[in-house]
């Protein structure tokens, strides 16, 4: 799909303006601190995408400042007794040296060991945990999706798992592929459970319109308390780059 790539400023706010082939205008506000972007199709112009954007402006201005106030960690050092997330719950780093192969395990129901050799720097470091998320995320997301396949009658034909900046989740409704960001294995199950229901609904239905909200509530009645729980979490400390 070809698309042509602008920014506008609509009352001192920079806007990206992304013209493809689509038929309805989606705004969008993105972390870490609240860039806006829209999508337009072809033929619209820069004053009616203004029009657009200022009739949100108290949505996106709002949008805006919950990213801002959202709590952030710094950037993690991953030294002994930092803290760090595993579903929901904070634990406290504990790295042990040693001479085997590195290794990552939770003990005593609170602390995270790393298991590496002396000589191991932060990047390795920081490989083996990304690693070690990945590999339980990898664990608990088929459980998550059967259950959710059943409840909805939705059938998600493949899943992946990346790391994004922008979003906890995508999904391809033509080929009933979704995926899911890295991230969320730090937060509570609910929040994993959400994103992964959203994402779902959008093969029923690709906006977020009145039938999108309409599916979530017959498939999920607790979904915006999940949806709360997820913007209200800490977002972890990123170089932030578009």
């Amino acid at each position: 799909m070809s698309t042509e790539e602008r920014t506008i400023i609509v009352n001192e706010l920079q806007v990206k303006v992304i013209r493809k082939k689509i038929k309805n205008l989606h705004l969008a506000v993105y972390p870490p601190d609240g860039w806006v972007r829209i999508a337009v199709p072809e033929l619209i112009d820069d004053e009616a995408v203004r029009l657009a954007v200022i009739s949100k402006f108290g949505w996106i201005k709002r949008k805006i400042k919950s990213f801002k106030d959202q709590p952030r960690q710094s950037a993690r050092e991953l030294i002994s007794w930092e803290s760090h997330y595993y579903l929901g719950r904070r634990y406290l780093l504990d790295i042990a040296y040693c001479k085997k192969r590195p290794s990552v395990e939770i003990k005593n129901k609170k602390t995270l060991v790393l298991h590496i050799n002396e000589n191991t720097g932060l990047e390795q470091r920081e490989r083996l945990l990304i690693a070690w998320y990945r590999k339980e995320m990898k664990r608990v997301l088929p459980g998550i999706i059967n259950k959710w396949e059943i409840k909805s009658d939705l059938q998600v034909k493949s899943y992946g798992i990346k790391r994004m900046k922008t979003k906890w989740g995508s999904c391809n409704p033509a080929h009933r592929r979704i995926w899911l960001n890295l991230e969320l294995i730090k937060k509570p199950i609910n929040c994993l459970e959400y994103t992964v229901v959203h994402e779902m609904v959008h093969f029923l239905e690709r906006t977020h319109n009145n039938q999108f909200i309409a599916h979530m509530d017959r498939i999920m009645p607790q979904w915006r308390t999940f949806r709360d729980d997820l913007n209200r979490s800490f977002l972890t400390c990123e170089n932030w780059k578009y």
